[in-house]
């Protein structure tokens, strides 16, 4: 009895012993989860709300998206659990999409599919632009724009309107009608160099379920900076190449005795050029007082309001007196040389009359102080694409 006693005893000590260094098991990983926005598999998902790609319980490591083969732009934020596309997506178009989330132990997590936006029933675009498609232009070309339909959200538009320029300059995006939007920089741009504009429109949505058909990029060149001063007092044109003087000239400006026959003052750009131009006197019909239908050689127009600078044979006046009846006459041979060398955009910049150019007459947007330029613009019209959300 006392052997068993002793036995049960040591028995119980022993299961005392274990008792106070249990076995646990270990906590299960749980995997990160990835979230796609629109959903995959998706046949009509919306172009305006673009692509997002978020996950919870890790950090995102890959995020690979295509559409046609082209790799879709976005942007991952500072967390690495939300990316986003840069631009809306196209309609009516496929896209795949690969994300990979780490968690902080166990495997990654990779989900993989694709997706398809609706069709756009009514859509807008661009119909034209300036400068056009691979030109070389001076420096002081606005980026004008217009499009075909009434764009009834002018914020969401700039924002999807991209400039990069290899030496890059503060500028701004001003509406001058409801289909037309022009981008000024700051300063003149620096000569000599490429500038690529991209309108990210494919998806955009208007109200009114109007969608961008699509993207549509353009490039063009800044050449050599070539600037114009004319005093209308002196009657003297200075054209400077690359801060050098190219050219003095002889002018003769308008008579000024009447409002249409004067001149106007101020930063007057290039606009385009013909050999000859037919000018024919406003307002007036044959055999009225003051009527004129002439063929002009080595026409450089600068305004809408009839300015141009020209050829014309009568140097007796030019450089003494203001006889013409608003545009801006030259030697024959300086105008062709003035002619020759003029690319669109470069400024005229003409001082010593009553009559200001208007900031919408022509090009004459650099009338307008910068201030005052941004002033209608909003903060979504001025450069800050590295910032922009697709529309919700």
């Amino acid at each position: 009895m006392r052997r068993s006693g002793a036995r049960a005893m040591l028995c119980v000590a022993f299961l005392l012993i274990c008792g106070c260094s249990p076995v646990t098991a270990a906590a299960p990983v749980t995997p990160p989860v990835v979230h796609i926005s629109p959903a995959l598999d998706s046949k009509r998902a919306r172009p305006d709300r673009g692509l997002l790609v978020s996950t919870s319980g890790g950090t995102l490591s890959n995020v690979q998206a295509y559409q046609g083969g082209e790799p879709v732009p976005g942007t991952l934020d500072r967390s690495r659990t939300v990316w986003r596309s840069d631009w809306t997506l196209k309609p009516a178009a496929e896209y795949t999409v690969t994300a990979t989330a780490a968690g902080p132990r166990g495997p990654a997590t990779v989900t993989m599919g694709r997706f398809r936006t609706r069709p756009a029933e009514r859509t807008f675009g661009i119909v034209s632009t300036a400068p056009l498609p691979g030109e070389t232009v001076g420096t002081g070309m606005p980026i004008i724009i217009d499009f075909d339909t009434p764009v009834t959200d002018k914020a969401a538009v700039a924002r999807a309107l991209e400039i990069k320029a290899e030496q890059p300059v503060e500028g701004a995006w001003r509406w001058t009608s409801d289909t037309q939007a022009v981008y000024r920089t700051r300063r003149f741009w620096a000569p000599r160099q490429r500038v690529t504009v991209t309108a990210h429109l494919a998806g955009l949505r208007l109200p009114g379920g109007v969608y961008g058909a699509a993207d549509s990029t353009f490039v063009f060149m800044v050449g050599r900076e070539q600037t114009s001063m004319i005093d209308t007092r002196t009657h003297q044109m200075i054209v400077q190449r690359d801060g050098e003087v190219a050219q003095r000239m002889a002018i003769s400006a308008g008579m000024a005795t009447t409002r249409e026959y004067t001149t106007t003052s101020g930063v007057h750009l290039t606009m385009d050029k013909g050999n000859p131009v037919r000018m024919v006197s406003p307002g007036r019909s044959k055999g009225e007082p003051g009527f004129y239908d002439l063929m002009i050689d080595h026409a450089v127009r600068i305004s809408n309001t009839g300015e141009y600078v020209h050829a014309k044979d009568n140097v007796w006046a030019q450089g003494r007196a203001n006889v013409s009846h608003g545009c801006i006459n030259a030697r024959p041979d300086q105008a062709a040389w003035f002619y020759a060398t003029s690319l669109r955009g470069d400024p005229v910049t003409i001082i010593g009359t009553d009559r200001e150019l208007e900031w919408d007459n022509g090009w004459g947007f650099w009338q307008l102080p910068w201030e005052k330029w941004i002033e209608d613009s909003g903060p979504e019209a001025a450069d800050s694409a590295e910032d922009w959300v697709p529309q919700r």
